[in-house]
């Protein structure tokens, strides 16, 4: 039997803006790195930061908005600053990554379409 980690942090999952139930209509709940992942895409899209991103088409003015961003997201002090990088995966649709103080593995997010 694998080492469990216990929970630091619990949410309700949020999947296409909506509650996310499970058979019995209770909502689920999410954990841990999905939790922190859930907040800092709150975050950034209750910012209008992802919607300025989006529609930005200058080169100049993405790269500026990437940079508010990431300043948004280093504020959440689950996340080692410095670790926050943002890149283009595809039009419309942009990843995130970062490094969190209580697990190993990097917190993605991604942003758009």
């Amino acid at each position: 039997m694998g080492w469990l980690m216990a929970d630091l942090y619990r949410d309700l999952l949020i999947t296409a803006r909506d509650f996310t139930l499970n058979s019995g209509k209770e909502p689920e709940i999410c954990n841990n790195r999905v939790s922190i992942g859930q907040d800092i895409k709150h975050s950034i899209m209750e910012s209008g930061l992802a919607t300025e991103l989006l529609a930005e088409r200058s080169p100049t003015m993405k790269a500026d908005i990437r940079t508010r961003i990431i300043l948004l997201v280093e504020s959440d002090i689950r996340l080692i600053p410095g670790t926050i990088e943002i890149s283009e995966e595809s039009l419309g649709a942009w990843l995130l990554t970062a490094e969190t103080y209580d697990f190993s593995d990097s917190l993605i997010v991604r942003i758009g379409v």
